[in-house]
């Protein structure tokens, strides 16, 4: 996955609602862009109140059913106030700094530059794409600079890395000459609001972009309907009638008999640990399963059945949430477990509930607290991409789609898991809260101190080269990051050399000492435990 290629497909087709067209109302503009092809929707209204806040609504519910970017032109509060995608600012309007400051550091910010004096004068930290021109003549603005052309589009694109949309005077014609440029997007506004046939044109300009027709999402609205749709995804293992005796359906399931039972949950919400324009449905159903069989691998246990509560805002399809589970399904058969039911019920935010069962051993329950001095720390792989990865996403750098995928698509340890059973490790907890938060948790628990040893941490190449292009220390990624999900261990220097030869990329990351008053011994400053929902908006 490249992130930054993502976002600039989304800024192909923009699309900017006219305030002044005659008999077409902004919410009629943007249904005919999208339904035509349109990859982002800007709200402009120059003379904006309050009465037309319904409308604006609207178009933001539009465009997140449809998967539409959704950006508001100057109105820094009108953007927070409608939770849109970011906001677009001109030269005389709000600092780009403050838009990241009220809008948070998941918005969008575009900013409009017209030469390369403007460019270079602009203060671009917080800003992640540009709108240059007008490339063309226009009569859609009244205040519009001079023309620059496509030679002066092109001196902008050479002069900064971030994105370039292409505005002024778009029209179907002209829009391969702005693509040849290098731009990543065009932005219209008249040449389809003020057409005599709007959509025949948005369909012309959506063609010469490149992009497809949609017909327009419906959100979801019979929960009866949706959950017969869901369980018509096909989900059952072969294991299924032998773990489930009364399937999903009835008030309950009726699980098979469970000797030695292992329970976990875990909850994900949207814009706090996951976000739809880096991960698609699929993928956010799959990490779901994985993060939280990722507790029973830590456990031991083997999975047996996964139940699934949702909390499901309005914008939200039948079509996105059949794709969740499409990717919940793949990991749950991937683990040889089934799907028992759960719940499905309206609400304001989008967030995931999990809870599953498994099955452990009582002779080998692996616990926090089993740590003993003497002991060295292990872990079962490379740790610190994820963060990376995190890292990638938010700064939409390009150049490590692996660091990505191990933040998109983590895998729970169950093979590893295998292996330390084999050898009696009775001190298990998989990688969360980042290394140390997470032998933060041992050591509480254990009631020892930890004494790391940086110089011995074995660093994955490409998180290497990352660091270096980053100008990072690879060792603070590796103590600081979370979400890895790599298995974090305890034991006797003599067994892990025996798992070594069964598990050859663990290797060492400190040591159990007899409890010295706190917890770490040698803890760099600055390192704290992960924060779950840094991406968060």
């Amino acid at each position: 996955m490249d992130s930054l290629l993502h976002f600039k497909n989304r800024l192909r087709f923009y699309f900017i609602t006219d305030d002044a067209a005659q008999g077409l109302t902004a919410l009629d503009q943007a249904k005919i862009a999208i339904q035509s092809g349109a990859t982002a929707v800007q709200y402009r209204n120059k003379s904006f109140s309050l009465s037309d806040f319904a409308e604006a609504k609207e178009i933001q519910q539009l465009c997140k059913t449809n998967q539409v970017l959704f950006i508001v032109n100057d109105d820094i509060l009108l953007a927070k106030a409608l939770d849109a995608d970011g906001v677009h600012l001109g030269q005389k309007d709000a600092a780009l700094h403050m838009a990241r400051q009220i809008l948070g550091s998941g918005a969008i910010v575009g900013a409009s530059v017209s030469t390369p004096e403007e460019l270079h004068g602009t203060d671009l930290t917080d800003c992640d794409y540009i709108g240059a021109g007008p490339v063309f003549p226009t009569g859609t603005k009244a205040d519009a600079k001079d023309v620059i052309g496509l030679a002066g589009l092109r001196r902008i694109i050479d002069l900064t890395p971030l994105p370039v949309a292409a505005i002024g005077g778009i029209k179907a014609d002209n829009i391969a000459g702005c693509f040849a440029q290098g731009a990543a997007g065009v932005c219209m506004i008249s040449a389809i609001s003020r057409a005599d046939d709007p959509l025949q044109r948005a369909s012309g300009i959506a063609t010469a972009c490149g992009c497809s027709p949609r017909a327009l999402a419906a959100p979801w609205q019979d929960e009866f309907k949706l959950i017969d749709k869901i369980l018509s995804v096909p989900s059952r293992h072969e294991s299924f009638d032998a773990i489930i005796k009364a399937p999903p359906g009835d008030d309950a399931a009726l699980l098979a008999s469970i000797r030695n039972p292992v329970i976990t949950t875990d909850t994900q919400k949207e814009n706090f640990h996951f976000r739809l324009d880096w991960q698609t449905m699929e993928e956010v159903g799959r990490k779901s399963v994985e993060i939280t069989f990722s507790d029973l691998a830590a456990s031991y246990a083997r999975p047996l059945a996964l139940f699934v509560n949702l909390s499901i805002p309005s914008h939200m399809t039948d079509e996105m949430l059949e794709s969740l589970y499409k990717g919940i399904s793949a990991a749950v058969n991937c683990h040889e477990a089934v799907l028992g039911g759960g719940n499905i019920s309206a609400g304001s935010e989008f967030s995931i509930d999990l809870f599953a069962v498994g099955e452990g051993d009582p002779d080998i329950f692996p616990l926090r607290s089993a740590g003993k001095p003497g002991d060295g720390l292990y872990v079962s792989g490379p740790i610190g991409l994820s963060l990376a990865g995190l890292s990638c996403l938010m700064a939409r750098k390009t150049g490590f789609p692996e660091l990505i995928r191990k933040f998109i698509e983590p895998t729970a340890r169950f093979d590893a898991a295998q292996i330390l059973a084999a050898h009696g490790v009775r001190c298990v907890m998989d990688i969360s809260d980042g290394l140390a938060g997470d032998a933060g948790h041992i050591a509480n628990a254990s009631h020892v101190s930890v004494e790391f040893d940086p110089a011995g941490f074995k660093i994955d190449s490409v998180l290497g080269a990352y660091c270096r292009s980053a100008n990072l220390d690879p060792r603070m990624l590796m103590l600081s990051g979370g979400e890895d999900y790599e298995l974090l261990f305890a034991c006797r220097p003599e067994v892990f050399e025996k798992i070594k030869a069964h598990l050859p990329e663990a290797f060492c990351v400190g040591k159990l000492l007899p409890y010295s008053g706190r917890g770490f011994v040698n803890l760099p400053d600055g390192i704290r435990s992960y924060q779950h929902g840094a991406e968060k908006k």
